[in-house]
């Protein structure tokens, strides 16, 4: 069952859509726009109900089969939210705020899953209940947890979740997966060191924190090297180094480190955290200095995929682009996900798909040269239609 002939014809309109979505880029909640869009499109397919401000800006849309209410109910995850980066693409449907772009591809995402509802909602050749569910805030702001507490699994009766996400290391129309821990757990950190500014001419009457934040930096790197299984990936990088001066002749009474932790087991996480702890701690100390590490607010623990929903996903994904096309056992990803609060309370499982051409010359996520690849739309889509038509085949 390859793409859907109607994905073809609904190919420009979706795209349409992507490319609006782009232009009016919304960080984190602030998704007032798209939601509205998300809503009144929902509602003019016909969806037998739509549900806003749930996790305060996520809508959730309800897709009733050919039986009508009642029966399974699975949940189809897209994210709305943009970054705040400049964009650098040059595109007729560049951001049309600064400072903010679409550049993770959720204006991929919120379309082929709006193009996929109205598939749904026009054929409903499915038992049961899709839940389409448009969350925001995923970049850093754990939008995906707020619409669990909302009650999202539980309001709607939702017993498998399922998300998707494009990637630029995928080749383009193919899929990835794979079970158990796919992305990281993400933790950010900040120390504070504390010293006795003076005069670089006569760093003796100083505590240099220069030398006290070089000295953590170098330390931290053996928590990979000496605290970590070999065969248990493991990433500590301190990102920012930040002093209160720029004067060439001023050792600065204060530095900031800011950095991140990327682990996927849970012990090991805690481990290397407190060993971050550890290790700012009682190197200030040796040189006469104080250090104060701040942990993440909205920490993102691993995301694992369950297995059972992850066949799911493969058996979906090799009906739309075949068998070659698709990796259950794709490397895992240092990266971060808060779907994974949404696996963490239902079984499902997250899928890569592929958006890399043949150059290979996509900018990567994240990148201010970002854009999403619209040829992929109609795939995507498939997969929805297809992933929703087998978990709730009559």
């Amino acid at each position: 069952m390859p793409i859907r002939n109607r994905f073809a014809e609904l190919h420009p309109e979706i795209t349409a859509w992507r490319r609006d979505f782009h232009a009016h880029p919304e960080l984190l909640y602030d998704t007032e726009r798209t939601s509205a869009i998300v809503t009144k499109k929902l509602k003019g397919f016909g969806c037998d109900k739509v549900v806003e401000g749930l996790g305060r800006t996520g809508v959730v849309g309800l897709i009733h089969g050919r039986g009508g209410a009642g029966g399974k109910v699975i949940g189809l995850r897209a994210d709305m939210d943009a970054l705040p980066i400049f964009e650098a693409t040059g595109a007729d449907h560049a951001s049309k705020t600064p400072g903010k772009m679409h550049a993770c591809g959720h204006d991929g995402h919120t379309a082929m899953l709006l193009g996929a509802a109205q598939y749904l909602a026009e054929t409903r050749n499915f038992e049961g209940t899709v839940a389409v569910i448009f969350q925001p805030a995923e970049e850093g702001g754990a939008g995906a947890e707020a619409m669990v507490q909302d009650g999202l699994i539980d309001r709607f009766g939702i017993s498998e979740i399922y998300g998707m996400h494009n990637s630029p290391m995928v080749p383009f129309g193919e899929f990835a997966i794979r079970s158990g821990p796919f992305y990281a757990a993400c933790d950010s950190f900040t120390i504070k060191l504390q010293g006795r500014g003076g005069h670089a001419a006569r760093p003796n009457n100083t505590v240099d924190t220069t030398l006290v934040g070089s000295a953590v930096v170098m330390a931290l790197q053996s928590i990979v090297s000496r605290n970590a299984d070999p065969q248990q990936p493991l990433v500590v990088s301190v990102t920012s180094f930040r002093t209160e001066t720029d004067a060439y002749n001023v050792i600065p009474q204060h530095v900031e480190l800011r950095g991140t932790l990327r682990s996927f087991d849970e012990e090991l996480r805690q481990t290397a955290l407190q060993r971050i702890r550890d290790i700012a701690r009682l190197t200030a100390e040796s040189y006469g200095a104080e250090a104060e590490v701040i942990g993440d607010e909205i920490p993102y623990p691993s995301m694992a995929n369950h297995a059972a929903e992850t066949d799911h996903c493969v058996t979906a994904a090799r009906a739309v682009a075949g068998e070659a096309q698709v990796n259950p056992d794709a490397p895992r990803v240092t990266g971060g996900e808060d779907f994974a609060y949404m696996l963490q309370a239902c079984p499902g499982a997250y899928i890569q798909l592929g958006v890399r051409t043949q150059t290979g010359r996509n900018a990567g996520l994240h990148h201010p040269e970002y854009d999403f690849n619209d040829e992929v739309i109609p795939m995507g889509c498939s997969y929805w239609v297809t992933l929703a038509e087998q978990r709730l085949a009559g």
